[in-house]
């Protein structure tokens, strides 16, 4: 029912009421002046017509304040719909917090008391690391519960004046003033959010690790509006993101150049990858034993048309975050795929995979069917997948790495040693061969810490019975050192820089390495002593 029509309704109730008691205070005293009169006199005459009025009277009165009280309980209920509509409308359902909205009207209204008062406002933006990997793995119920014990924790640290909301997904605000002279009382705050959100959650019987990454602007400094601050609190939080995560920054104009930039090489990555501008560069790997090159890893180069020859630091954390890796990833393979296939067969292709790929069930039938394109054999291919991109979801890494195994296609574990569960994963995936992280490598002979990893993995790899990739060697002293302890095959600027296409081509023309497709598969057959010539 409309406002309007509700009023009327009202009215005309109401006036129906009044006049039913007008009528009841005359007829009433008429009829009683008359009983009286009658009972004194002993007189038995009674005006029927008065009593019937009275009756009437008094039915309009019951009938006046029975539809009132109706009326004032349809009032009540749209009343409380009203403010139930309203509290939906301001607040976050799941949290109880804020919603954006309603955040950036309170948030305005602070930033006027914050004025006032010759205070300023910090606003942080607060984003839950890791917490896909907890919906994708458990689901969107034990999700919800685990943002709602976030919520818990968040109410707990900030201060009973702060302004707090939920943006949906795992993103939060958080307004509160403080004195522009003691910015630590925001510092103090954002470190007990960082601190507390790194620790476990027990939820759905389960303990849940995430962290946080906070973004904090500041009135006086960095914006004068609710939404210049929201803009750059986010931007700073991206910072923290970047920077390793489950940890706070401050908002700083350079952070949004750095952003202009980044939004700017997403731009031109979009158009470079159908326009084949992401080359395969290709890193020797040498067997320390022989000598013999053995293969080559697939590095990818963005041949920038501006900015010259880019390393993959500066362009694949953007193509894993928008989801252009695996566009990236299978172009860059074709790509290594086609340039080898002329090589000698004995020559192997190593490709990483990034974690992001190992998400996407079919990855193996793209890989596949990459290979069968291309006609480059899946034995000559050594697919290397790293420790993080295990732990993200194993169960899809065995799949599609039994789909892989099953065409002869190679696997490697990658960065060993950076993780905290190699053992598990050396159990749970059929390896061929594992490579030490290049970091432990390069510090044999300085770090006594990083030589004795090296050691252990090494003889790890010769219990398991399998060998060993070093990569980063610098020079012929770690070389040799690696050479010593057992190390099947090395890799690393001491062979020389990443080639073009173009250059390893030549490279392998000198070495007589270049072969007809078919030519080498009779070679290999028919008489394995030529072949084992021609590779060394």
């Amino acid at each position: 029912m409309s406002e309007p029509a509700a009023a009327r309704r009202e009215l005309l109730s109401g006036a129906i009421t009044v006049a039913a008691i007008l009528m009841f205070i005359g007829t009433g005293s008429q009829v009683l002046s008359m009983v009286l009169s009658n009972w004194m006199h002993h007189d038995g005459g009674t005006n029927q017509t008065l009593i019937i009025a009275l009756l009437l009277n008094v039915a309009l009165i019951l009938f006046g304040w029975r539809r009132h009280r109706d009326l004032a309980n349809e009032v009540s209920v749209r009343a409380a719909a009203e403010e139930r509509a309203n509290v939906l409308a301001s607040k976050d359902p799941l949290t109880g917090f804020l919603n954006r909205r309603s955040l950036a009207e309170e948030g305005a209204a602070m930033l006027i008391r914050a004025d006032r008062r010759h205070k300023a406002m910090a606003l942080m933006m607060l984003d839950l690391d890791h917490f896909k990997t907890v919906n994708d793995m458990h689901g969107h119920t034990v999700g919800d519960a685990l943002l709602r014990a976030v919520a818990d924790e968040m109410a707990a640290a900030l201060p009973e004046s702060a302004l707090v909301a939920r943006f949906g997904g795992d993103e939060f605000a958080c307004a509160m003033l403080f004195d522009p002279q003691n910015p630590d009382s925001v510092e103090r705050v954002a470190e007990r959010l960082v601190s507390r959100m790194s620790q476990p959650f027990y939820v759905e019987g389960r303990h849940l690790h995430v962290t946080c990454s906070i973004g904090i602007a500041r009135s006086d400094r960095d914006a004068a509006t609710i939404d210049a601050l929201l803009r750059s609190g986010d931007i700073a939080m991206y910072a923290a993101k970047n920077a390793g995560r489950n940890r706070h920054a401050w908002f700083d104009i350079s952070m949004e150049r750095e952003l202009q930039s980044r939004n700017e090489l997403e731009s031109s990555l979009r158009v470079a990858i159908p326009r084949g501008e992401i080359v395969p560069y290709f890193e020797q790997q040498i067997d320390l034993v022989t000598g013999r090159l053995t293969g080559f890893e697939v590095l990818a180069r963005w041949e920038h048309p501006q900015r010259g020859v880019m390393i993959p630091d500066q362009f694949i954390p953007i193509a894993e975050e928008t989801g252009m890796i695996a566009d990236l990833s299978l172009s860059l393979m074709r790509q290594a795929f086609l340039s080898a296939r002329d090589w000698h067969p004995q020559l192997q292709l190593s490709v990483n995979i990034s974690p992001w790929q190992l998400k996407d069930p079919w990855l193996a039938q793209k890989i596949i069917k990459l290979l069968t394109e291309t006609g480059f054999a899946p034995s000559r291919l050594e697919i290397e997948i790293t420790e993080s991109a295990l732990f993200d979801n194993l169960a899809m890494a065995q799949s599609i790495v039994a789909s892989l195994k099953n065409q002869g296609i190679k696997l490697a574990l990658d960065d060993f040693g950076t993780g905290y569960s190699s053992l598990a994963h050396l159990r749970a995936l059929p390896f061929d061969r594992i490579k030490i992280d290049r970091s432990f490598v390069m510090s044999v002979h300085q770090n006594p810490e990083s030589a004795a990893i090296v050691n252990a993995i090494v003889g790890l790899g010769e219990s398991l019975n399998l060998p060993i990739t070093a990569e980063g060697i610098e020079d012929k002293a770690i070389e040799e050192r690696l050479r010593s302890l057992g190390c099947a095959r090395g890799q690393g600027y001491v062979y020389g820089r990443p080639l073009t296409a173009g250059s390893a081509r030549r490279l392998l023309a000198e070495r007589r390495l270049l072969i007809a497709p078919d030519a080498a598969e009779v070679i290999a057959e028919s008489d394995p002593a030529t072949s084992r010539r021609l590779a060394g």
